[in-house]
């Protein structure tokens, strides 16, 4: 039964991670960016992320740790490693310099000026790849994030990893037209873009190795308060701002409101 959930929980994050492929795709097959789409969507996945991070996963470690700890030692430290979450990725984040940072807005419309400019920029080709390392690295806790919850609570999991799929469609976007723009190659624009989502199910095997033999109820709290942190800063960080970046502020809102309600009620069916 373990294997079991430890299989779909790697599944789930595969899943996640791979969704890279699908901006990679949009970028080459269709001629605009859907900014509409992109900005709701982009929305309602930080509503999904926020409100389950601050109502489920917090609660759920801080419920872990006030058991193993008593209610104020367990109180102070559900605290601590969720503003511990926040700066673990926080620290990624600043050490990912913003040219290359992967959470830069592109849009499918810049391929075009891609084509124009492709020989005077074979020079590219280092920034092209770092571009696909640093998404990688961005992605790696998101896999932690993703299979943490999804080995807790599956019906979590499959909403976590839903949020965060959506999150890297514009990702994939955003991974493939500078590498393109790089190389001039589509096959490798979208192979590197689809690889270094790959990172996600890679950074959840690695924490899963390294902490799955010493998990424990205080291990596991302060692991998912951390999760949580983590997804909060994700969301206000990288989706919202997104969002803006298309353009579609009020969409954004709508979606975040969205993502909220809908991730309320499926936690309430099943109660």
């Amino acid at each position: 039964m373990i294997s079991e959930n430890i299989l779909f929980a790697f599944g789930l994050t595969l899943f996640a991670g791979l969704s890279t492929g699908i901006g990679s795709i949009l970028a080459f097959f269709t001629k605009t960016t859907n900014t509409k789409f992109l900005s709701l969507a982009l929305g309602f996945s930080a509503g999904v992320m926020i409100y389950v991070s601050m109502i489920e996963i917090f609660f759920k470690a801080k419920d872990a740790l006030v058991s193993e700890m008593g209610e104020i030692a367990g109180s102070w430290i559900t605290v601590a490693s969720f503003f511990g979450g926040i700066l673990f990725i926080a620290l990624i984040d600043k050490l990912i310099p913003s040219a290359e940072n992967p959470h830069e807005i592109h849009k499918v419309e810049e391929m075009d000026e891609a084509e124009k400019k492709i020989l005077k920029n074979k020079k590219l080709m280092k920034t092209g790849m770092f571009t696909a390392l640093a998404i990688a690295i961005h992605n790696f806790p998101e896999g932690l994030a993703t299979f943490t919850a999804a080995l807790t609570d599956p019906s979590l999991g499959i909403a976590i990893a839903v949020a965060i799929a959506i999150h890297n469609i514009p990702e994939g976007i955003a991974v493939s037209v500078p590498i393109y723009y790089a190389t001039g190659n589509k096959k490798k624009a979208f192979w590197n873009s689809f690889l270094s989502g790959l990172a996600e199910p890679v950074g959840a095997l690695i924490g899963y190795l390294i902490l799955m033999p010493f998990m424990t109820d205080t291990v596991f709290g302060i692991l998912f308060a951390g999760v949580a942190g983590i997804m909060v800063f994700i969301s206000i960080d990288e989706l919202l701002p997104a969002a803006r970046e298309y353009g579609e502020h009020h969409l954004s809102i709508y979606g975040l409101v969205l993502g909220m309600f809908v991730m309320a009620i499926s936690l309430l069916m099943f109660i």
